[in-house]
Order: structure tokens, then sequence, then C-alpha cells
């Protein structure tokens, strides 16, 4: 079970914080993602972060700009958005593996297998 929260309105240049809540048992799956869809496009990986050692990744479109995060306890995952642009607006996701995924793999949301309900993130 994920929980998403944290998204909203908020003009070019501001920043948003979005929290994803799980159990410990679905944050020991592996990989955690965010990812995100905007209307009339697929659902892209924008960032996610390996449980096992907390090595992270990013897509191009936000390196530098997202941070992915967990907290000590390692239940809940972070994604600190700055510098945001109208292009990120979408539909942000929380997804959850059971196993270990490569770097093809984990850019595909049918490699998860937990997803959150979703957060709209709207820059104007």
């Amino acid at each position: 079970q994920l929980v998403e929260s944290g998204g909203g309105s908020v003009q070019a240049g501001g920043s948003l914080r979005l929290s994803c809540e799980s159990s410990a048992y679905t944050y020991a799956s592996n990989c955690m993602t965010w990812f995100r869809q905007a209307p009339g496009k697929e659902r892209e990986g924008v960032a996610g972060i390996y449980t096992e050692d907390g090595s992270t990744w990013y897509g191009y479109s936000v390196k530098g700009r997202f941070t992915i995060s967990t907290d000590n306890a390692k239940t809940t995952v972070y994604l600190q958005m700055n510098n945001l642009k109208p292009e990120d607006t979408a539909v942000y996701y929380c997804a959850a593996s059971r196993g270990l995924l490569d770097s093809r793999q984990r850019l595909r949301p049918q490699s998860y297998t937990s997803w959150g309900q979703g957060t709209q993130v709207t820059v104007s």
C-alpha cells in the first residue's frame, strides 16, 4: 500500500515536495520509483531509489532539479522538486518493485507491482 501526498499548484521556478508512505514490507521491495504521467503521454520514470543500498537514479529531464530521498525509518520516500517548469505538470505516482531491476526494467511501469493513487502537480 502506497500513499502519495504533497502535490499542488506552483508557479514556474517554485518547489514542491512529494511524499510516498509505505509499509516496511513494501519498502524492502528493492526499488522505489516516482513516475509521472501528463495528459496524452505515457507514464515516465522520474527518479528512483534502490532500497538495499540507497543508490539513486534520475530521468534526464529532472536531473539536477529533483532529489529522491527516504526518512530514517525507511518507510517514506520523498521527491523534492526544485526549479519546476510547466512541462513538469503531471500526475505523480509512487511505485514499488518486488525485486532488483536493471536500468531498463526500472523505467517500465510494468516492472512494478505496487502503486499509489497519484498526486497532481501543476506548474504555471
